[in-house]
C-alpha cells in the first residue's frame, strides 16, 4: 500500500511564560492510500496538534512529515499553503462557510487559489453539490439551510480540489446522532468508491467505529494503532 502520509520521530514543543511544553513526543506512524482512520484520545493528549501539524496548519519541532512522498517539515510558508490547497480538503466542526456566499461560491472558492477561471470554478462546484444531493440549493445561503446540509457543503468544498487526503476536526460535533450517522456513511462511501484517504479526529466512539483503524493518543505518545476491535477504552 501506498504511503500517503508519513511521520519519523516527530515531536511538537510550544513555548510558555514556564519554558517549553512538549505536545507530541516522538512519533512514529504510516497512513495508507485509501486507508480511513479515526484519531482519538482525552483532552491535552495532541490530537489537535497532530491534526495541525498533517494539515501543514503547523510545523513539528524537530522530525519529519512526508506528505505524498514529500517531506514538508520545514517547507516555506508558501510551500505548505501550495500542499493543502493541492493535496488537502479540511472538514471542520463549525463548517467554516462564508454566510455572505451562495453555497455553489463557497464551494468553488478552494479553486481560485488553483487558478481556475470563474466559468470553471462555479461548473466543478454545481456538479459537486448536485453529486452530494445539494442540487437544489445551489443558489442557497449557508444561514437558511440545516447544520446537517451545511457539513456536506463543508465536504464538497472539501471534495472539490480533488484532494488525495480529507482531514476532518470533529466533523459531527454540530450535529444530531442521526445527521451525523449521515454524514460519517458520506465520508464511508467517498472513501469506498472514490479511493480518497480520510482521517478523522473525534472524541466519539460512534464516529471512530466507521473507520477502519484506531490511533488513540495519550500524553503525546501513540497509546494504540489498529483495528477498533482490538482495542479497550482506558478506565477513567
Amino acid at each position: 500500500m501506498k504511503a500517503i502520509i508519513g511521520i519519523r520521530e516527530l515531536t511538537k514543543d510550544y513555548d510558555t511564560d514556564a519554558g517549553p511544553v512538549r505536545v507530541l513526543t516522538g512519533l512514529d506512524l504510516t497512513i495508507g492510500a485509501g486507508e480511513f482512520v479515526a484519531v482519538m484520545g482525552p483532552s491535552g493528549s495532541g490530537k489537535s496538534t497532530l491534526m495541525n501539524i498533517l494539515g501543514c496548519l503547523d510545523t513539528p519541532t524537530s522530525g519529519t512529515y512526508k506528505l505524498l512522498g514529500q517531506d514538508v517539515s520545514g517547507i516555506s510558508e508558501d510551500a505548505l499553503a501550495l500542499a493543502r490547497s493541492r493535496d488537502l480538503g479540511f472538514v471542520f466542526q463549525g463548517y467554516n462557510l462564508l454566510p455572505r456566499l451562495t453555497l455553489k461560491a463557497n464551494v468553488a472558492l478552494p479553486l481560485v487559489y488553483q487558478g481556475f477561471g470563474r466559468s470553471a470554478r462555479i461548473q466543478r462546484a454545481t456538479a459537486m453539490l448536485e453529486q452530494l444531493g445539494l442540487g437544489e440549493l445551489l443558489n442557497s445561503k449557508p444561514p437558511k439551510i440545516s447544520g446537517g446540509q451545511q457539513q456536506r457543503v463543508a465536504v464538497a468544498r472539501a471534495l472539490v480540489t480533488q484532494p488525495q487526503v480529507i482531514l476532518a476536526d470533529e466533523p459531527t460535533g454540530n450535529l444530531d446522532s442521526r445527521t451525523g450517522k449521515e454524514l460519517m456513511a458520506l465520508l464511508q462511501d467517498i472513501n469506498r468508491e472514490r479511493h480518497i484517504t480520510i482521517v478523522v479526529v473525534t472524541h466519539d466512539l460512534a464516529v471512530a467505529r466507521c473507520a477502519q483503524r484506531l490511533i488513540y493518543l495519550r500524553d503525546g505518545e501513540i497509546d494504540y494503532d489498529g483495528p477498533l476491535d482490538g482495542w479497550r477504552e482506558p478506565a477513567t
